[in-house]
């Protein structure tokens, strides 16, 4: 039988002393409140980074192909060849390569005036994210070209203009100091809750804007390129730049929306703070308990020394119990968690303001290596530091010891 462990078991499990109970109650809460605020701190900026670079990516992908002048893309029309456009297509990650182009426009309707940017997408462009940020309506449908006049416009401009799915409406283009107008059918709402693609964009067929510039079958103004592993950005951003023209080049999204991802980034740091704040206050806990602990015991470890028990048995007796103490606040921080979690991410319960965060709910997401790596972290910052503390049994004497009450 091992001695230690079944000591340890009985001192955890069945001592009797009121005090040092009241105190080993109050750590393995302290310790549960740490570690449901590491994983939840953790689920929630993750959460909120991985939603933030998604709609980041979603409206003009990862790398948009423009003309080095990064001019207007309507006034400067790109064309890549077929042989071009299969060479990146090959890069590894790269998903699909769409054209593109923009045009400024004006929307006057039910007595109001908006300046819009209509941005024109082929048939085939992939409208995955613009289907995932739809309130109401359908995505375009432009296989066919009696569907040009198809539209998607955003919520805010919906109701702004007092708009809605069915609702036909004109929109002004000016071109060779020429006012050119065009009517177009709503057949969709999106709400993208970022203040850039909202208040600014409308989304319709490129066709509009390549004959409105006579533009050629295949001209675009920029391509929009779509990866499947972002963290290969920079060097599919390295590779797609090789292969295009001199004329040619390739903006990732974290280069064009630098301060958004910088601020991502600044967001990491928060994870740091909170770990080792709650590490800090699980240390000083676990500290306190086994001080107490031992002084409770201090009777109870004479004895056993003056029967023989050395001191690297008696603090293996009390390191156990300090194990058992922090298992259990563990698995109770992590089943409330992970209820927490779970219950977020099925309801949207806890709601934002999406005109601040640009998310209406608070988003969670966290993988099983991340809870792994935290929970073990965890376990042997605070079961080192106990070492110490517990040298305190080698200096206690047996006779007085016995003596001690």
């Amino acid at each position: 039988m091992n001695f230690p462990l079944f000591l340890a078991n009985r001192i955890n499990l069945k001592g009797q002393r009121t005090f040092s109970k009241l105190i080993v109650r109050v750590t393995i809460g302290a310790l549960s409140i740490a570690i449901i605020a590491i994983l939840l701190s953790v689920a929630i900026l993750r959460g909120f980074k991985e939603e933030i670079t998604t709609k980041q990516r979603g409206f003009f992908g990862d790398l948009v192909v423009t003309k080095q002048t990064l001019a207007d893309y309507a006034l400067m029309p790109v064309l890549l060849s077929d042989s071009q456009r299969t060479e990146i297509l090959s890069i590894p990650t790269v998903e699909s390569i769409n054209g593109f182009a923009t045009q400024v426009g004006i929307i006057n309707v039910n007595s109001e005036v908006e300046g819009v940017m209509l941005k024109g997408i082929e048939p085939t462009y992939d409208q995955r994210f613009l289907k995932s940020s739809l309130v109401d309506g359908n995505i375009l449908n432009l296989e066919e070209d009696s569907n040009e006049q198809q539209l998607l416009i955003s919520y805010y401009l919906a109701n702004r203009l007092s708009l809605k799915v069915g609702d036909d409406l004109i929109m002004s283009f000016v071109k060779d100091n020429r006012t050119r107008k065009r009517k177009f059918l709503i057949t969709g709402i999106y709400r993208t809750n970022s203040d850039d693609w909202d208040k600014n964009y409308v989304v319709g067929s490129i066709e509009v804007i390549r004959k409105m510039n006579n533009l050629l079958v295949n001209e675009t103004g920029a391509y929009e390129i779509r990866i499947n592993d972002f963290s290969k950005l920079n060097e599919v951003t390295e590779a797609v730049n090789e292969v295009l023209p001199v004329e040619l080049k390739a903006t990732n999204v974290v280069e064009f929306w630098a301060d958004v991802f910088n601020w991502l980034e600044m967001l990491d740091m928060n994870d740091d703070i909170i770990f080792v704040l709650m590490v800090i206050v699980a240390v000083i806990n676990m500290v306190s308990s086994l001080l107490i602990t031992i002084l409770e015991r201090t009777n109870m470890i004479g004895i056993l020394k003056a029967l023989g028990m050395n001191n690297t048995a008696l603090r293996k007796v009390f390191m156990m119990n300090s194990l058992y103490i922090i298992g259990y606040g563990l698995l109770i921080g992590n089943l409330v968690a992970f209820s927490a979690y779970f219950f977020q991410r099925a309801t949207h319960f806890f709601k934002l303001d999406p005109s601040i965060y640009y998310l209406e709910f608070v988003p969670m997401h966290i993988d099983v290596l991340t809870v792994v790596v935290l929970n073990i972290s965890v376990i042997i910052l605070v079961f080192l530091t106990t070492i110490i503390p517990s040298m305190l049994i080698t200096r206690i004497s047996p006779i007085k010891a016995i003596q001690f009450k």
